[in-house]
């Protein structure tokens, strides 16, 4: 069963152990973060930081689980909880052993529910690179529209990146 829960700092060693293992496979996709993001400490550094954004309310940091089993993560980040603007961008990584399962889909599904129901959100962004299709069709499989294209938004895989930039609106808020 597919389920996501606030990071610990007990993640540390599967998410370590999960990176390394997928490194080849998640290159492509993110910043790159250094040696360390590989290392047992290194994530634990990088858990320690998210918990103090949490505890600061601009970011929450999550593991995505199968049974219990760490096998990836998403994050809600720049998250703003003003009277005129409700927002936050998000992104999320699965591990390769458990790619096509459904369970990006899933995490972001529960993401949004936190988003919305427990932050009181009303919009949440995701960006991908243009031809990172798989993304764009969880996204779109969970409501996410497109909204237009960032040039040069995020350093990706070692370089300035171009990103298509989607959206999802709560619902529930007009």
């Amino acid at each position: 069963m597919i389920t996501i829960r606030p990071i610990v700092p007990g993640d540390a060693e599967p998410v370590a152990a999960l990176r390394r293992a997928g490194r080849d496979y998640l290159a492509p996709w993110e910043p790159d973060r250094g040696e360390e993001s590989y290392t047992a400490a290194g994530m634990r550094e990088a858990i320690d930081a998210s918990l103090e954004r949490a505890a600061a309310g601009t970011a929450f940091s999550y593991s995505i689980t199968d049974s219990g089993r760490v096998v990836g993560g998403i994050a809600l980040n720049a998250v703003i909880r003003g009277p005129y603007f409700r927002s936050c961008s998000f992104g999320y990584w699965v591990a390769q052993s458990e790619a096509g399962r459904g369970v990006a889909g899933e995490a972001v599904r529960q993401a949004l529910a936190v988003a919305f129901d427990e932050l009181g959100l009303f919009r949440v962004q995701a960006e991908t690179l243009p031809h990172n299709i798989a993304s764009q069709k969880v996204l779109a499989r969970n409501g996410f529209e497109p909204i237009g294209l960032a040039p040069a938004y995020l350093k990706i895989a070692g370089k300035w990146q171009d990103h298509l930039l989607f959206q999802v609106l709560n619902p529930a808020m007009d």
